[in-house]
């Protein structure tokens, strides 16, 4: 899922962009209310997170001059006025759900991925599985057959990327665009050390390895490899 956190407060966005990252997603932050107009019509956001006081075009203008664009891009829009008047006029102006602030993550997450599954198209699984190794994406369980195993954020993603992509061989660029966000290779060792503590984590003590590296190409799971 892409995202566009529409968010004034630095503190704020840097919090929202970092959850929603480490849950699997895409996430862009805009910084005020024009920025954010010109992301959203570029185009490409399964859902904006709007907040609605914000520099240069508050958040309920900037969702109706999408609106007025014939633009349906879910919006959720998040506020310290939490009244049921303003509730109202956010809904009323074009937006798909309202949080009013503070809020839980869990929830907004929630509430994101609900209005994203309303644009229609096929519904993004939420368990992986691979041989005896199963991946919940709601819950952030991994279990290899009856063992449950503990991850760290970053190896839960890059964990879940592979398996999104099961069968398929991962470049070393894919993971760094997809898990670490970086568009350009650092130079570092950084995959290769996540890919070895992986590889202890769920193909340590059991004799079928899923995790493989394909030398000159990059990665893959898969089971039945030898």
């Amino acid at each position: 899922m892409r995202l566009l956190i529409i968010e004034d407060d630095r503190d704020s966005a840097d919090y929202l962009v970092k959850a929603f990252r480490e849950a699997g997603h895409v996430a862009d932050h805009a910084a005020d209310g024009e920025e954010g107009l010109s992301l959203a019509e570029g185009g490409g956001y399964d859902v904006l997170v709007v907040d609605r006081m914000l520099p240069k075009r508050d958040g309920l203008s900037l969702i109706g001059a999408l609106r007025d664009k014939g633009d349906r891009t879910p919006a959720l829009i998040l506020s310290a006025l939490g009244q049921v008047d303003d509730r109202i006029r956010g809904l009323r102006a074009g937006g798909d759900d309202y949080l009013p602030k503070p809020y839980a993550f869990a929830e907004l997450l929630a509430r994101v991925e609900v209005l994203s599954r309303r644009q229609g198209g096929p519904a993004e699984e939420t368990v992986y599985r691979v041989g005896d190794l199963e991946l919940d994406r709601l819950s952030h369980r991994v279990m290899r057959g009856q063992e449950e195993l503990t991850l760290q954020p970053r190896e839960f993603r890059l964990l879940e990327y592979l398996m999104k992509h099961a069968g398929q061989v991962v470049t070393r660029t894919m993971l760094l665009e997809n898990v670490w966000d970086y568009h350009f290779d650092p130079q570092t060792n950084v995959i290769d050390v996540h890919i070895s503590r992986l590889r202890s984590k769920i193909d340590k003590g059991h004799g079928r390895p899923l995790l493989h590296t394909i030398r000159g190409a990059g990665y893959m799971i898969r089971d039945g490899i030898r």
